[in-house]
């Protein structure tokens, strides 16, 4: 099994192993992992069904194609003893000789590795650790240089309804720009509502948040999902708080502790009236509340729309030198025809292989996604 393809089937196992646990949440896990509930679904049936073979990621194509027959093949073994010629050269000589169709250089690659002649080179990624193991150091000077981000626990109405709102806060004046209820973590849902923040306020510099879905993946390299990629393209810094450390984001965290205290606690009838409530709580808390770390004003005397518009997702500036390569719908990217797994998080992106004496350093903007080495 290749090294890109071991690594992948162990990161399923782990999901897999764990969604096994009696005290699991699927949810969580999914959200944990970066995919979706079908995706692990699927996982967990197909190890069920087939043990590790079921984890693999599953080709639709042929290995072969089914023109190449035994013949064929015996006849490109037979040129290549003789003449000890690479695939182009010896798809000469087979159309020289054949009357109908030739099967393909590539074709001739594949039945020359097959019977192990000729050099394979595999590809190996050496990958950063995604887990965030040291206090973030943010520098606070001005409105926008930090806005924090985060889902407040959710809670009931009184008919039931799920109340969860999505908060941003601006660290330097406690201004709380946005306390929505929202109807999933998802990054769509997630995505329209900053979109509609950056249309309104501007871009901060950068994005602080923990490591939950949408906004992290662990497991991801360097933590990336689709939301974040979406960020860093808009040119805004990520920084991620420790796993379990709320303390990492404790302003934000109290201004949850005043929601829990002022809202939750007296749950409205509806989530429309728990969405008005809450509207006006952020107003009294931005326009009327004084903050102490203010000298006493309030957070809307201290705010200011940021200088820097939203004029959506901006190429990378790589090297002129790189090679740069997009990644695929399911989260490959191709080296030399071999594939390499950099997630799911950066589907659609394109990456930046900054060349080595051994292999790539792979780039996302400014994101070090890892080393790329040749391996015999």
């Amino acid at each position: 099994m290749a090294w890109e393809e071991h690594h992948v089937v162990e990161i399923r196992e782990r999901f897999v192993l764990r969604a096994q646990s009696p005290k699991g949440s699927m949810s969580a896990l999914c959200r944990e992992f970066g995919v979706s509930r079908k995706t692990g679904y699927k996982w967990l049936e197909r190890f069920g069904r087939e043990g590790l073979e079921g984890l693999k990621d599953r080709s639709r194509r042929p290995r072969l194609s089914a023109r190449v027959d035994g013949e064929t093949v015996l006849r490109v073994l037979e040129l290549h003893a003789r003449y000890r010629w690479g695939p182009k050269k010896l798809h000469t000589l087979l159309a020289r000789e054949a009357r109908g169709t030739v099967v393909s250089v590539r074709t001739i690659a594949r039945i020359l590795r097959r019977a192990g002649i000729g050099p394979r080179r595999r590809r190996r990624l050496d990958v950063p650790s995604s887990r965030v193991s040291e206090r973030p150091r943010v520098e606070v000077q001005a409105p926008n240089d930090v806005w924090t981000v985060d889902f407040k626990g959710w809670w009931s109405a009184r008919n039931g309804e799920r109340c969860e709102p999505l908060t941003v806060r601006d660290a330097f004046s406690r201004y709380v720009l946005c306390a929505r209820i929202v109807e999933s973590h998802s990054t769509a849902v997630t995505q329209r509502e900053f979109e509609r923040l950056f249309r309104k306020y501007g871009l901060p510099k950068t994005l602080q948040f923990d490591n939950g879905e949408p906004f992290a993946a662990v497991q991801a390299r360097a933590g990336i999902t689709r939301l974040s990629a979406w960020w860093v393209s808009l040119g805004i810094k990520l920084v991620r708080s420790r796993p379990g450390k709320p303390q990492d984001n404790g302003g934000h965290e109290r201004m949850h502790g005043d929601i829990a205290f002022e809202i939750q606690r007296e749950p409205a009838s509806t989530r429309l009236a728990q969405q008005r409530a809450l509207t006006s709580w952020r107003r009294r808390f931005n326009e009327e509340r004084p903050h102490e770390a203010l000298q006493m004003h309030v957070p809307a005397e201290c705010y200011e729309l940021s200088e820097r518009p939203f004029l959506g997702p901006q190429p990378p500036q790589y090297e002129s030198s790189w090679p740069v390569r997009r990644v695929s719908a399911k989260g490959f990217i191709k080296m030399d025809g071999v594939p390499i797994f950099l997630g799911e998080g950066l589907v659609g992106q394109h990456v930046g292989l900054k060349p080595l004496d051994l292999g790539h350093q792979a780039w996302f903007y400014e994101i070090d996604l890892g080393i790329i080495r040749t391996a015999a």
